[in-house]
């Protein structure tokens, strides 16, 4: 037997490998890798609609507790990593159905805690995934704004159904994008 027709399967085998190689390549930028370079998004809304039972610290009112509903079934498919609301009920019971939906706990901060100690502090803890924040109508746009770098807009105690989305990229200027949910409010 000749020497080329001894080495014939070391060159079929390496023929073979060469021609996987772009599959391989390919089968690297798969979802797993998308997941990689996927941004950290933090969901921020004001709680919903307050009742008159407790001018310190109010519960939500029927209007409010369909919005906290409305919301929880807008981030359905949505899958939470997190989420925190302010040591106040109305906050609290505006990410319950959503975190309970999730199988999450609601975890407090504080709601007079600086905004960009506590952006950093959640940036810090999550890497990627989404995460629901739930603050109040004097909170959110300070909470926005450290978390994306850029400014948001004040937020008139009337509004309740901003959704800010905060998009923390790992190699670009984080994004900001502005939507609605339930029923509308007066502005």
């Amino acid at each position: 037997m000749s020497g080329i027709a001894m080495r014939l399967p070391y060159l079929l085998r390496f023929f073979a490998l060469l021609l996987m190689l772009p599959l391989l390549a390919a089968c690297a930028s798969g979802p797993a890798r998308e997941a990689a370079s996927a941004p950290l998004t933090f969901i921020v809304v004001r709680h919903a609609e307050k009742a008159t039972d407790d001018p310190e610290n109010p519960s939500l009112s029927a209007a409010g507790l369909a919005r906290a509903d409305a919301l929880a079934q807008r981030l359905h498919d949505v899958p939470l990593i997190a989420v925190y609301a302010t040591e106040f009920r109305r906050t609290r019971q505006t990410a319950h159905p959503a975190a309970t939906a999730h199988g999450l706990p609601v975890e407090a901060y504080y709601a007079r805690g600086p905004a960009g100690e506590v952006a950093a502090q959640w940036k810090q803890r999550h890497r990627a995934g989404t995460v629901l924040v739930v603050g109040h109508s004097n909170t959110v746009p300070d909470l926005v704004a450290a978390l994306c770098g850029c400014a948001a807009a004040p937020m008139d105690e009337t509004e309740y159904d901003r959704v800010s989305i905060v998009r923390v990229h790992a190699d670009r200027p984080a994004t900001l994008e502005v939507q609605r949910y339930g029923a509308p409010t007066a502005r």
